[in-house]
């Protein structure tokens, strides 16, 4: 008998029948004995809908106000989810975030949880009952509803099941795991029984969005199984081929495998990179570029400053795309502040990423990364590392022979052995 938390997506919830396939999945767990907490989202595209009203009254909603709406999408969700279970006889509860007491800061539309208030679902557990919990909101200190953020469902689950200590969360998404890359791009790729959270971390930083980073971040901290399953399938599937189908985030100390080299490649299309050219090469002058774009609360990601001549250097960093003509305006009001002789950008660029744990322990990978790509006449503008990635700036019309090549390379359509 093992606890279970199970978040179902906005997919997964997005129509009666499908909320009603969800309630009898849940059904054949609790019949073989299993305790299950659901957490589920808003049906797909009912918070898009919220927001679209909310604007239709205030072209800037207040964030709270926006807060309070926005969180009615999972209330629906939990009521009917709710139902369902109790048609197929088993006995269920609904619980909004506040009713939980998921605790969060007071940063509206982009919460942070701070703790949980497990007991009243410990104590339906207990007896019998399976708890329906509202995904993607919580409440602050004085009452007031947050949410959490886009892809915030998932945090949710991952934050339930570290407070319950449970022995796995189950994500269920209209995926079936996470893939060596996009299906889509590379018709090969293969789908990962498991990989680390190092991995998925990393995957997710860099394009992935099979799963939101911080669902990520909390599972790595307190050590939660994480499990991605699709919820498309029949959900009379046998148990034991559903508990271990999908793929399996877990710790490397715990597996006792080979490690592929290369896990995956992860690409990010929403990119811009700004060159601040001809600036003095001078302490400080890092701060005096990137101060100001932080100031105006814009995420900077890869940096590179050439070597100098003759005392200046040019500066390049990248930022989301969107950020591209805010950034760019921002330093054209400090340019003659830093001396420079100009700006320059390009948002037409893509990030890609390789990732695996078996780089800690091969040579060799960002050479063999490099020649596939000039082989097929592909220019590296820019290149950042760590002990478990190579992302390269590459022009975006490359992206996809890009991950294809890359994908061939090293071999991912292959299982390892």
């Amino acid at each position: 008998m093992a606890l279970i938390v199970q978040k179902y997506g906005g997919t997964s919830v997005g129509s009666v029948e499908r909320i009603q396939a969800v309630a009898r999945r849940v059904a054949k767990w609790r019949r073989h004995g299993h305790d299950v907490v659901v957490v589920v989202s808003a049906m797909s595209g009912e918070t898009n809908r919220l927001i679209a009203l909310a604007k239709s009254i205030q072209a800037d909603p207040d964030p709270r106000e926006l807060d309070v709406i926005a969180s009615t999408g999972e209330q629906v969700t939990i009521g009917l989810a709710s139902m369902a279970l109790l048609e197929l006889g088993v006995r269920a509860r609904s619980y909004t975030g506040a009713q939980v007491r998921v605790l969060t800061d007071d940063a509206h539309t982009k919460a942070r949880i701070l703790a949980i208030d497990e007991e009243r679902l410990r104590a339906d557990l207990q007896a019998g009952i399976v708890p329906v919990v509202a995904g993607f909101q919580g409440v602050e200190r004085d009452g007031s509803i947050t949410t959490l953020g886009r892809g915030g469902s998932d945090t949710t689950g991952v934050a339930l099941a570290a407070a319950l200590h449970a022995d796995e969360c189950q994500i269920y998404t209209d995926v079936d795991g996470v893939y060596t890359t996009d299906p889509r791009i590379e018709p090969q790729a293969r789908r990962l029984k498991t990989i680390t959270v190092e991995e998925m971390l990393e995957m997710a930083s860099l394009g992935s969005k099979v799963l939101q980073i911080r669902s990520v971040e909390f599972a790595g901290k307190y050590r939660v199984p994480l499990r991605v399953i699709s919820s498309l399938t029949d959900p009379d599937l046998p148990i034991e081929e559903e508990a271990n189908s999908g793929t399996l985030i877990t710790f490397e100390e715990d597996e006792n495998m080979e490690q592929a080299i290369i896990s995956g490649i992860a690409f990010a299309r929403d990119e811009a990179k700004l060159t601040v050219m001809g600036v003095p090469d001078r302490p400080g002058i890092a701060y005096a570029i990137l101060g100001p774009i932080a100031d105006a609360k814009i995420d900077v990601d890869m940096i590179i400053q050439n070597a100098s001549v003759d005392g200046n250097t040019d500066f390049s960093f990248t930022v989301p795309r969107g950020d591209f003509a805010k950034a760019t305006a921002i330093l054209e009001t400090v340019k003659e502040h830093m001396s420079a002789r100009a700006i320059v950008g390009d948002n037409r660029i893509c990030k890609v990423s390789m990732v695996g744990v078996g780089m800690r322990s091969h040579v060799g990978i960002a050479s063999k990364m490099f020649r596939t790509l000039a082989e097929e006449g592909i220019n590296i503008q820019m290149i950042s590392t760590s002990e478990i990635k190579i992302s390269v700036v590459v022009d975006e019309k490359y992206l996809e022979l890009a991950v294809r090549v890359l994908h061939k390379a090293f071999d991912l359509d292959q299982e390892s052995a």
